[in-house]
């Protein structure tokens, strides 16, 4: 039996909102921040504009959500790679549903990824549909969440 791998991660967070007063009130504050880790450029965040955040920049609900549907492709594609299925474009339009609770905090309730495959055979379709269901299994974020993620995806082949 293999042995557990452990792997860790690293960011770092700046809050860039301080108008001057810092959190003197709640609206005398801006949200905004950068998230940055060691390789990629820096990420420009803030909260959802519902909490007084900024549209123009990326909030953790969405975060969480492109997380989800990037760990999804990845294993995906890696499964596809592995067991013959030839996937030549994938997109996907992923939602969540939050809800706020009483005491100003909140969870995720669901998300729904709408992976759309294309493959290059029609013969791949079949295999190609069910290995979403494995790659829900293996993805890492989603195990690591206590909210359901379902899986509506579409399977097409290229030109034959």
């Amino acid at each position: 039996m293999p042995s557990a791998r452990t792997h860790a991660y690293e960011t770092r967070l700046t809050w860039t909102g301080n108008l001057g007063s810092g959190t003197d009130s709640y609206r005398s504050y801006r949200r905004t921040h950068e998230v940055e880790a060691d390789g990629p450029p820096p990420l420009a965040g803030s909260s959802d504009p519902h909490f007084r955040g900024d549209a123009d920049r990326w909030n953790p609900e969405q975060l969480l959500l492109a997380a989800l549907s990037q760990c999804h492709m990845l294993a995906y594609l890696h499964l596809c790679a592995v067991n013959g299925v030839v996937v030549t474009a994938y997109t996907d339009r992923a939602s969540g549903t939050m809800e706020e609770t009483g005491d100003g905090g909140g969870h995720f309730t669901r998300a729904l990824l709408r992976p759309r495959v294309e493959v290059a055979s029609g013969a791949m379709a079949e295999k190609a549909a069910a290995l979403h269901e494995d790659a829900h299994r293996l993805c890492f974020i989603a195990a690591s969440v206590n909210f359901p993620v379902e899986h509506e995806p579409v399977v097409t082949a290229g030109q034959e």
